[in-house]
């Protein structure tokens, strides 16, 4: 049930179920580009949860609006979403945001938040497992981050902590991270602002498989399908 498109030229995993609900996920990946084509338990939940997912392909771009050669030398990711994909899913499944819910792992994770934060009334459901929030601490230490950004602190204030709007935020939120993942404090950061903000969200930072890997990943997948599932029914 998983099929390759091709949207302005960029590959795009797609995942449609028999019968599917009202909606559509897109789904960033992580730094490592790992497709949930290739991970049964994701399918089945997709299947089970009746899930349409659009999985565009972003290189090592960090789903940022820079310029990345890893993507393309023109376009930037969120240029790509929001101009091309989003109207692509738009004609090709009829499905329009608020009914368009974000997903993403790790590097996607924060894609995700970033993008939800930005444009909270159009993209209002985001889940986000093992999010790479402060993407800044790897400036310098030989990532994408010091080719888009010429210091830490000007890639800090592209992080999508500093984009949270205290009267405009995204209405359905979950966040999950592994205590023993090296990204923990910058998710329990953000929840910090969220909770001090009077922001409602959802989370798990209890549940624990040694820190950031697939592993871990998977065994939230059923939490964060059901938090996805159970949004969309209620827009």
């Amino acid at each position: 049930m998983w099929r390759e498109e091709r949207v302005n030229g960029k590959l795009v995993d797609v995942f449609e179920p028999a019968d599917p609900v009202e909606g559509a996920v897109i789904y960033l990946h992580g730094h490592g580009g790992e497709r949930l084509s290739e991970k049964p338990e994701f399918t089945e939940l997709f299947q089970t949860h009746k899930l349409r997912v659009i999985a565009p392909q972003g290189g090592k771009a960090w789903w940022l609006d820079h310029v990345h050669e890893s993507f393309d030398p023109e376009t930037t990711p969120v240029q790509f979403l929001k101009e091309q994909l989003v109207p692509w899913i738009e004609e090709t499944f009829g499905v329009e945001p608020p009914k368009i819910a974000l997903f993403g792992i790790s590097m996607g994770g924060q894609g995700v938040l970033n993008w939800s934060y930005r444009d909270a009334r159009r993209f209002t459901i985001v889940a986000a497992i093992a999010p790479a929030i402060d993407f800044q601490i790897l400036h310098g230490k030989g990532y994408e981050i010091e080719e888009m950004f010429e210091s830490a602190e000007d890639a800090r204030q592209e992080t999508a902590t500093l984009h949270i709007h205290p009267l405009n935020w995204p209405r359905y939120q979950f966040l999950a991270c592994d205590p023993q993942d090296s990204w923990f404090e910058s998710s329990t950061r953000l929840s910090s602002k969220l909770y001090s903000s009077g922001i409602p969200y959802e989370s798990d930072f209890e549940t624990s498989h040694g820190g950031h890997n697939w592993i871990y990943f998977t065994a939230m997948a059923d939490k964060c399908m059901k938090f996805i599932s159970q949004s969309l029914n209620q827009l």
